[in-house]
């Protein structure tokens, strides 16, 4: 802060700083700051954030290791929402912290560290993000602040010496934000990915930065809201003694009917469940959790988490190939790899829950957090490439024999890991193309997306 500039708040008093902020709700940065704003000049992906310091706030944007407001030990945030059908507000995307610093943070412990100093406090801004709407006219809805409740803050410490942890051992360019469950370590930099130095070692290292995930956001955006909680189920109780991590105590309780099948599981929960229903082995996995099966997980939305139940043949092949969501043929042109949805997909966390068939029965094998090597997403990146490709220059439809359509989509057989098919209930169910296709003359085309090969589920994820 500049000592000869008049403020209209104390920087040196929390409630101040936080009265003044909360002044800001319920409108926009035009009509809260002075003329000069119009001006402002800053452009990017973080120029609210930028603007809001220096025309609000009154400080000059900066990148120090101390927090925004240094006297107080609180650091401002702002990120942009969006507003469900139901009219509850959620996170258009994880929360950025400050940039890791590979060389400095290898050595540091958790309570005096540079994350711990700059993110102890916060002061959050959350604001509607519209697209055609000028900057300074975005509506800022949510202010408060957030310190970090004690059940969480033990897992961010956790997921803070995990990443540590990799950085120590020289393997910082293997890092990603499916190692760890609350805070991540977001990819931050443009295309190639800023590489930096890193610890020990002399391989460069994609620049990363500490983030919140975007299921903790959202948590975060639901208390300062007072959203109702109901909805969610807790792994862990709030009285629990914190003594294991949450990947110890979800596997332990996994363990348990290990080789049990479906019947014996629901007999010990004294409960039926109806084996027609798709919910059928969800509803299992929560029981064994102790879930209600009409709640969300808690724990698992605020890191992310997607719990994939995989079937298995008696040969331990997977009945199928596990798909993700259909891709929009419009945006997978409009972003490159690195800001790609699958690519963000891919770095999640997830749990796999392996129940096989054995004469005549389901039994459970297996329970396991997972997340795609940084490798392995590089060998992706190919699958992804070619897709776009195919989408871009209008060539989806290879040829058209006996009324059936070949693509020109990567095969399974192109690629061990990853393959792209159709995810339609019928050829009708269609999304936009960018550009009309040359073989059907078509503006839609069947929704398609990418799937994860049975071979490869069994080979790296099961029986690794």
């Amino acid at each position: 802060m500049s000592a000869d500039q008049k403020l209209p708040y104390n920087p040196q008093n929390k409630d101040s700083v936080l009265a003044y902020a909360k002044k800001l709700t319920g409108n926009s940065l035009r009509t809260s700051c002075h003329a000069s704003i119009i001006e402002h000049g800053y452009t990017g992906k973080g120029n609210f954030g930028q603007i809001l310091e220096k025309f609000y706030f009154m400080y000059e944007p900066n990148s120090d290791a101390l927090p925004d407001f240094a006297e107080i030990g609180m650091e401002l945030k702002s990120s942009p929402l969006k507003k469900l059908s139901n009219r509850e507000y959620r996170s258009k995307e994880r929360l950025v912290l400050n940039v890791i610093n590979y060389l400095e943070v290898a050595t540091q412990k958790f309570e005096t560290s540079s994350f711990w100093k700059k993110n102890a406090h916060l002061l959050l801004i959350f604001y509607f993000r519209e697209e055609g709407m000028d900057i300074l006219d975005y509506m800022i809805k949510l202010v408060d602040e957030w310190t970090f409740p004690s059940r969480d803050l033990e897992i961010i410490k956790n997921d803070w010496q995990i990443i540590t942890n990799k950085i120590a051992s020289g393997h910082a360019h293997e890092l990603s934000e499916g190692d760890t469950f609350y805070l991540g370590a977001c990819t931050k930099g443009g295309k190639g990915g800023n590489l930096r130095r890193q610890y020990g070692v002399d391989t460069l290292a994609k620049q990363r930065a500490y983030s919140l995930k975007q299921g903790y956001v959202n948590h975060i955006i639901a208390s300062i809201a007072n959203e109702p909680t109901e909805v969610y189920g807790k792994i862990i109780p709030d009285n629990a003694p914190i003594e294991l991590t949450i990947e110890e105590i979800v596997i332990a309780k996994f363990s348990r009917f290990y080789n049990a099948n479906t019947d014996e599981i629901l007999a010990e929960f004294n409960v039926e469940r109806n084996k027609l229903a798709k919910n059928y082995f969800s509803s299992i996995t929560k029981l064994i959790l102790g879930i209600a099966i009409d709640k969300e997980i808690e724990e698992f939305a605020k890191a992310d988490i997607e719990i994939k139940t995989v079937r298995l043949r008696e040969d331990s092949l997977p009945k199928e190939n596990i798909s993700f969501p259909a891709f929009e043929y419009n945006e997978i042109v409009s972003h490159d790899w690195e800001n790609s949805e699958f690519r963000e997909t891919l770095e999640r966390k997830f749990l796999f829950v392996f129940f096989q068939f054995d004469n005549g029965k389901i039994v459970l094998r297996k329970a396991k957090f997972w997340n795609m090597p940084v490798s392995d997403i590089e060998k992706v990146k190919v699958v992804w490439d070619k897709t776009q490709e195919v989408v871009a220059s209008g060539k989806i439809v290879k040829e058209i024999k006996n009324g059936i359509r070949y693509t020109n989509f990567p095969k399974k057989s192109e690629n061990d890991i990853s393959h792209v098919r159709p995810h339609a209930v019928t050829t009708d169910d269609t999304y936009p193309l960018p550009v009309i296709d040359n073989v059907t003359k078509s503006d839609r085309y069947t929704k398609h997306s990418f799937w994860l090969n049975d071979t490869y589920i069994r080979d790296e994820i099961y029986l690794n």
